[in-house]
């Protein structure tokens, strides 16, 4: 069993016939113990958290493979449509016989259901709904982390969810029915990034969570990087064995979730001092947070300002993987290429963090980020647009990277799960519209590689508005920020 104690000192916390007790005087980050209770028991801890990571990157982008867009071939089985055959970009419109799959049509959903003629709306409506989901959850389970659920269960629930509706996919019976279940999907892993980022700055001291924040962020480049392996396994199967293959795990480890992690000392601390204000108690509800953001003109100006760049970074972090097909190279290749470069990208970010501003750290790869988007449009080489879109995927990720561990400095720890939660929100909506502009961009590069460009850069500039973090502790309460400083650019 895991010691339960939690990595805080012995009188931080104190617990009394089932109660929290207020902590005799706030603490800051760099009072969180490294040494306190079974190094064993705290290892598993912290994996287990990372490992909400990996099962998140799987069914995030499990349908870069599931959809993606079959490849074909002419046939000699009907001479009068050979010559239109050969010429034909796409086989829509092809008289039948003339044409086949390479691979059988259960390899995709596309070939199954017979959507080679399809919008790209309809296409696209899978990956969309996804995302569509990820914003309809992220608003409202954004501030329960917070308040009823806490960091642990906010976890649980949110991985649970994810792989039963990612087994129940395996099931759809039309494109409909598929598009609902990644809908449901995607509502359920609404928070399990922010929640393991929350959860895993909160229970390492300061010098240790920027550190243990892109161990997280590495362990969801293995789950991304996993995915070609195990698309390319079961190359001539199923679209729906990839999400049996991808859910099935993460049920079990959501099982296993309950007992192997604990719940943030910092959220006890905050969640004590609560209740010793019966008045703050009887006033808070699920969305008082939001509230409390809100009422505080510098706290808005920071979530406002993160929640730009965050639409910019995840509209291109998110595009780029299912944008890859577009680039006229091997899929399998150009998918693992850029699995591959969030592994440089996460120990470019610890450095940058260690010894560069954040600001300044999100400005310069979000502005290289769209130069290099803006390349691919004019790059005719498949080589070098290839090389292009890999440092372009590259740049994003160290500016995602950057961005999650700076917002989680920028908020106190009583509203830190609902701000965060909320800029995920916005990076979501910015991957909710990138299926439609890739769909599109099969046709016209300029709408998915150009118009990616052109959004990032400008919503990078939005934390030239943001205060520098680095350096700091991260706070508890909202008296305490605003005591370090509340403008917008101190």
């Amino acid at each position: 069993m895991v010691n339960s104690e939690p990595l805080l000192p012995i009188n931080s916390v104190e617990i009394q016939n089932g109660d929290l007790k207020e902590p005799p005087m706030p603490f800051s980050s760099d009072d969180l113990d490294d040494s306190s209770g079974n190094l064993v028991s705290q290892f598993i801890h912290l994996l287990f958290v990372f490992l909400a990571w990996t099962f998140d990157a799987q069914l995030s982008f499990v349908n870069i493979f599931s959809d993606a867009d079959p490849a074909w071939h002419c046939t000699s089985g009907d001479s009068s449509g050979a010559s239109s055959c050969f010429s034909a970009s796409t086989p829509c419109g092809l008289p039948p016989g003339s044409w086949a799959w390479d691979f059988p049509a259960h390899a995709s959903m596309i070939s199954e259901w017979a959507l080679e003629c399809a919008s790209p709306t309809v296409v696209g409506l899978p990956a969309s709904a996804f995302f569509a989901g990820s914003l309809a959850g992220g608003i409202l389970l954004a501030t329960l982390s917070d308040s009823a659920l806490g960091r642990k269960n906010m976890l649980l629930l949110s991985c649970l969810t994810m792989s039963l509706t990612g087994i129940l996919t395996a099931l759809a019976p039309d494109v409909w029915t598929y598009s609902a279940l990644r809908f449901l999907c995607g509502f359920g892993r609404s928070t399990v990034c922010t929640t393991a980022l929350i959860l895993l700055s909160e229970t390492v001291s300061g010098r240790w969570r920027d550190k243990v924040s892109i161990v997280g962020f590495l362990f969801f480049t293995l789950g991304f990087l996993s995915l070609p392996a195990i698309a390319y396994v079961n190359l001539a199967s199923s679209w729906r064995t990839l999400y049996l293959w991808t859910s099935v795990p993460c049920a079990c480890y959501s099982v296993l979730l309950c007992f192997f992690i604990d719940e943030s000392p910092r959220w006890l601390s905050v969640q004590g001092a609560n209740k010793i204000d019966a008045d703050a108690s009887k006033s808070r509800s699920n969305f008082s947070t939001i509230k409390i953001i809100w009422d505080r003109k510098w706290a808005s100006q920071r979530l406002i300002a993160s929640m730009i760049a965050g639409f910019g970074i995840g509209m291109v972090y998110t595009g780029m993987p299912l944008n890859a097909g577009n680039l006229g190279t091997d899929i399998y290749l150009s998918t693992a290429l850029n699995a591959v470069a969030e592994v440089p990208s996460a120990l470019a970010a610890l450095v940058i963090v260690g010894v560069t501003d954040r600001r300044l750290s999100v400005l310069g790869f979000t502005a290289a980020c769209g130069a290099l988007n803006i390349a691919c449009v004019f790059l005719e080489t498949k080589a070098w647009r290839m090389a292009a879109e890999v440092a372009s995927f590259f740049s994003v990720c160290t500016a995602f990277d950057v961005l999650l561990i700076y917002c989680v400095e920028l908020f106190p720890t009583c509203v830190r799960g609902s701000a965060i939660s909320l800029i995920r929100l916005a990076i979501v909506l910015g991957g909710a519209i990138a299926p439609m502009l890739v769909a599109v961009g099969r046709r016209l590069s300029f709408v998915s590689f150009g118009v990616f460009g052109v959004v990032i850069v400008f919503c990078g500039m939005a934390t030239v508005c943001l205060p520098e973090t680095k350096g700091r502790s991260i706070r508890d309460t909202m008296e305490e920020e605003e005591e370090e400083g509340g403008d917008c650019r101190k």
